[in-house]
């Protein structure tokens, strides 16, 4: 299982710069290039929501769970 952060695809449809998202956040770019990559461990629910109100968006469009192959847990329904 894992996240997969969909960053890019917000940012282009909003058509917003990652610098200027990452200015009016308040992190740097490479933090930010960093989530973007789905590099990072976590992300802070502050941050989050600075994100979400600047792209005026919700955190599933941010955000996607992706199962990973054949292995994976059964999902809960």
């Amino acid at each position: 299982m894992a996240i997969v952060v969909q960053l890019d695809v917000m940012l282009a449809r909003r058509k917003v710069r990652s610098k200027e998202l990452a200015e009016h956040i308040g992190i740097t770019e490479a933090n930010l290039s960093l989530l973007k990559q789905g590099k990072v461990k976590g992300v802070r629910f502050e941050t989050l929501e600075k994100i979400c109100v600047f792209l005026d968006c919700q955190p599933g469009d941010l955000l996607a769970f992706v199962a990973e192959g054949p292995g994976s847990p059964p999902s809960r329904t």
